[in-house]
């Protein structure tokens, strides 16, 4: 069974930074193979695409209303993924998921079979 924790959510300004953590653990996890990618979903909307990392961290892709704020990472040595948010706004208001992807299309929220609970992230103007 393989667990995300999700952590480093809150209330923060607009303009402001936070940093999301997703720890993932599991028995035959192979976690530095695995394509990892970062979801949200704001009150009233369905769950979006936010970015996706490649095991080797060779391939990264953000969705549109993120890119150049948002920078996604990993340390396979401690099986954690990272979204770095910056410059935040009203609209990045959401609970963020991790996933971990097993394959197919890389913005699609199907193609990931396991997800962490969630971290709020709330952003006031």
């Amino acid at each position: 069974q393989v667990q995300l924790v999700e952590s480093g959510g809150g209330l923060v300004q607009a303009a402001g930074s936070l940093r999301l953590s997703c720890v993932a653990s599991g028995s035959g996890f192979m976690f530095s193979t695995t394509t990892m990618g970062w979801f949200r979903r704001a009150p009233g909307k369905e769950r979006e695409f936010v970015a996706f990392i490649t095991g080797r961290s060779d391939d990264t892709d953000y969705a549109t209303s993120v890119k150049g704020r948002f920078t996604i990472s990993r340390d396979n040595a401690k099986n954690t993924v990272y979204l770095q948010m910056n410059n935040l706004k009203p609209e990045d208001t959401a609970v963020y998921y991790c996933a971990a992807h097993w394959g197919g299309y890389f913005d699609r929220a199907t193609n990931y079979n396991f997800w962490g609970q969630g971290t709020q992230v709330t952003v006031s103007s």
